[in-house]
């Protein structure tokens, strides 16, 4: 039955990128096996489909896996101690059931949002600065994790899905896939990353502008072809093979190295070029000393494949 669906979806999106068909078999009897959200965590599943791949899935389907309070704690929580995990060297975040993510959960965060504790205006302004600050490193946190993140978007992403997939490092979509930056449409300016880094993913500041002032939805041939998503595939399933398939080639090449490129990319993309060229210079009088430089230029001369070497964990 798989089978056949990949053979019509190669005839139907000939234009989109397919994985081979072993691992559409493989990324889809992992899915299955996801029981959902283990604790600590209410709102994402955490699984390991394929060796130094971890993968989070956004977990609540019956809500659209919109984002409630204990969302963005627990992204926080989750990214960190992927940071910390030698066993991963790469991920991928995907969302359950019909889409990525509807955002904001407004009706859990109704409180929260609307009533700000604080005894006068300055207390509540203050604490108003906390609560968002804390939002905003749900997100940022996935920038921060030295592993690579791909992320793999289905159906919508709307309000923060935007931002989310905006702090990651790799975007994937489905040929249904639309974008919404949706802040707008209630009363608000997007205040978790959004506005900070489309602008640097898309690099159409007139492209941004449009998006962020209409709340106008993208769809995946535009978000392509802007430079939001680097691939786009003709159905989730064979996105998440995808997906699979390129987490293990990064997590086959070294870690120093690929972390050292996630880190040096996002530092390069904040400062000058010289900025960028010093730093890079500086990390590299350490990073150079590593036993992986000379592992990957032997299987080179032998022409075999960096996937081939038993690198060390990191």
């Amino acid at each position: 039955m798989l089978s056949a669906v990949v053979r019509s979806a190669v005839s139907k999106y000939s234009g989109l990128w397919l994985p081979s068909q072993a691992l559409v078999r493989a990324m889809s009897s992992s899915s299955s096996s996801s029981g959902g959200p283990v604790p600590p965590y209410t709102t994402l599943a955490i699984t390991h489909p394929a060796e130094s791949v971890t993968h989070v899935e956004l977990h609540r389907p019956e809500k659209r896996n919109a984002m409630n309070k204990a969302f963005w704690s627990e992204m926080v929580d989750c990214f960190n101690e992927i940071a910390e995990d030698p066993d991963c060297r790469v991920v991928v975040v995907s969302g359950a059931g019909r889409l990525f993510t509807a955002g904001i959960d407004l009706m859990d965060m109704a409180s929260e949002v609307l009533q700000p504790e604080g005894d006068d205006t300055a207390r509540i302004s203050w604490n108003i600065r906390k609560m968002v600050a804390k939002y905003q490193e749900a997100f940022s946190v996935i920038e921060k994790c030295p592993k690579p993140v791909v992320v793999a978007v289905h159906g919508a992403c709307i309000g923060g899905g935007v931002d989310l997939v905006t702090a990651c490092d790799i975007r994937l979509c489905t040929q249904d896939a639309w974008f919404q930056v949706k802040e707008v449409d209630i009363g608000l300016a997007a205040d978790v990353g959004t506005l900070q880094r489309l602008p640097k993913v898309i690099g159409s500041r007139s492209l941004v502008n449009e998006l962020a002032l209409t709340a106008r939805k993208m769809y995946a041939d535009e978000a392509k072809s802007s430079g939001l998503v680097s691939r786009v595939f003709a159905d989730k399933e064979a996105m998440m093979a995808g997906a699979l398939e390129m987490a293990g080639e990064i997590a086959g090449r070294s870690p120093v190295a690929v972390q050292g490129t996630k880190i040096n990319l996002i530092y390069s993309r904040d400062h000058s070029v010289a900025e960028g060229l010093n730093y890079m210079a500086t990390w590299n009088m350490s990073m150079l000393q590593t036993q992986d430089l000379m592992k990957s230029a032997q299987a080179a001369m032998e022409k075999k494949s960096p996937k081939t070497i038993a690198f060390s964990k990191l």
